[in-house]
């Protein structure tokens, strides 16, 4: 799994993050979703390094990288805080400018980072995601039933006591989760991820996070008509309920981005495991015509 590449720790300043890193060419971050750690990119990011310098870390919270408290407003497990730790960590890299593309709940990061970072983003993927505020406002009876996890995570102390009950249960092992859909490294990944109580509240501040300040910095984006300056691509799974949601997707983003651009890719959710080939491709094809200056 990821031959070739380093893997690091890398102090950001509050966090010190894990990271593996390698290939060459313009700089590439890859940034993973929930329940994920950065190993889920490993089907993908061997294929980008023949092009790119690839970096993929574990966001602060998951994974292995270090968990800070939240504070009260849950602002430590923000977007824009998680933006700013991966600006860091590519400075401390050399990469001052960089590609970035985002899966689930690494795409709310990402589009903070293209937000509130644009001299640094040259380009943004978006895979499998709106924005947090577009999301809320649009909240109806269905996404409430189908995206509950959303509410239910924000509650205090109680997502904890049911998720580290039964990890395995909550996370769909030996069902959807497997060795051999995840492959077996990037399964004992997760597992280990799944199973550490710290890790499991870290993720679950994310999503308190979603519901508080996230979407403040959302709408006041869209209150001061910002969008997205750089190229996006927006990318979404067939099999997934995106379409299903929101009709045209892309029509969605072109409210938050100037220059959109998007399409289906055969997959459930998990498109970096589940269909790493035409994900890579599509990702090599834009950020190929970007200029990386």
């Amino acid at each position: 799994m990821f031959d070739g590449f380093t893997l690091d720790r890398v102090d950001v300043g509050e966090v010190t993050l894990r990271v593996r890193h390698g290939g060459s060419g313009p700089p590439v971050l890859l940034l993973h979703g929930h329940p994920r750690t950065h190993t889920t990119w490993h089907r993908v990011a061997p294929r980008l390094a023949e092009r790119f310098t690839v970096v993929c870390p574990d966001t602060r919270g998951y994974g292995e990288s270090t968990k800070p408290p939240a504070g009260a407003d849950h602002a430590a497990y923000s977007k824009r805080v998680m933006a700013a730790d991966s600006v860091a960590l590519m400075r401390r890299l050399g990469h001052d400018r960089f590609f970035v593309a985002g899966h689930d709940r690494g795409a709310y990061v990402a589009t903070r980072l293209a937000f509130d970072h644009p001299s640094v983003v040259r380009g943004v993927a978006i895979l499998d995601a709106v924005p947090i505020g577009e999301a809320l406002a649009r909240c109806d009876a269905r996404f409430a039933r189908e995206w509950y996890h959303w509410f239910f995570f924000a509650q205090p102390e109680k997502p904890e006591r049911v998720i580290t009950a039964d990890p395995d249960a909550w996370y769909d092992v030996a069902t959807r989760n497997t060795p051999e859909r995840l492959g077996e490294e990037n399964f004992a990944d997760f597992h280990r991820a799944i199973h550490d109580p710290a890790t499991v509240t870290a993720m679950l501040e994310d999503y308190r996070a979603g519901l508080g300040v996230d979407r403040a910095h959302d709408d006041a984006d869209r209150a001061a008509g910002r969008r997205i300056s750089c190229p996006a691509l927006v990318l979404w799974s067939s099999d997934d309920d995106m379409a299903d949601l929101y009709g045209d997707v892309l029509g969605v983003w072109r409210n938050w981005a100037e220059d959109v651009r998007g399409h289906a890719i055969r997959s459930g959710h998990h498109v970096a495991e589940e269909n790493p080939q035409d994900l890579a491709a599509a990702l090599t094809r834009f950020f190929s015509r970007l200029p990386a200056g």
